[in-house]
């Protein structure tokens, strides 16, 4: 089985990734009737778990950005992965908030950064990519030079590919919606009658709201 599969075999495992058939849908704080639901912020209390997320992110970074000089967390859910994988490539590393503090000195960006620094941003989960592209921006508008974002999974919508090609932003996630829908399969979590609607709805996310 190769990592990416692992991974979401794993995500799986532990419940950070719940998949669930047409019939039994997730509703979503914006309203979207899902059929996954993603909180890998359990992973952070399962260590194997977490080290071989960690590992392949700093395998990811070492073969493709080798420049990189500070890892980058977004709030809240990247912050512990970025803090993992900064702490295995003795790189520093600093977050970024969805929006500056109301208090202080009103940062929006928290850690030492300097301009000109070569960053990688690392979320927990690509949905719409809005959190990214806003984490992108804060950066570059301090000088930062962002090389790319990693992310742990995405659900593959349209909307991500869109923001990120329109902000010229590379990204790569180490697992996917796509490739765990076959495993959900093998599980036994949804039955293979219903994969080619579940596939459908990553291309259209409102399918089943309409």
């Amino acid at each position: 089985m190769n990592m990416c599969k692992e991974i979401a075999e794993k995500l799986l495992e532990i419940g950070a990734v719940t998949v669930r058939n047409p019939e039994n849908l997730f509703t979503w704080a914006s309203g979207i009737q899902s059929p996954i639901y993603c909180d890998n912020r359990l992973t952070m209390g399962y260590p194997a778990v977490r080290e071989m997320i960690a590992q392949e992110f700093v395998d990811f970074i070492h073969t493709y950005y080798p420049g990189v000089e500070i890892l980058v967390g977004t709030a809240t859910a990247g912050i512990p992965h970025a803090a993992w994988v900064a702490q295995k490539m003795n790189l520093p590393m600093a977050y970024v908030r969805s929006s500056a503090k109301g208090h202080g000195k009103g940062n929006q960006i928290e850690g030492k950064i300097e301009k000109g620094q070569k960053a990688i941003v690392i979320e927990d989960l690509l949905s719409t990519g809005g959190s990214s592209v806003k984490t992108v921006q804060a950066l570059r508008e301090s000088g930062v030079e962002v090389l790319g974002v990693v992310a742990i999974f995405t659900y593959g919508f349209p909307q991500v590919e869109e923001a990120f090609a329109m902000e010229k932003i590379n990204y790569h996630t180490l697992t996917s919606y796509q490739i765990l829908l076959p495993i959900a399969v093998e599980k036994g979590m949804i039955q293979e009658h219903e994969l080619e609607l579940l596939e459908k709805w990553s291309k259209d996310p409102y399918i089943f709201s309409k």
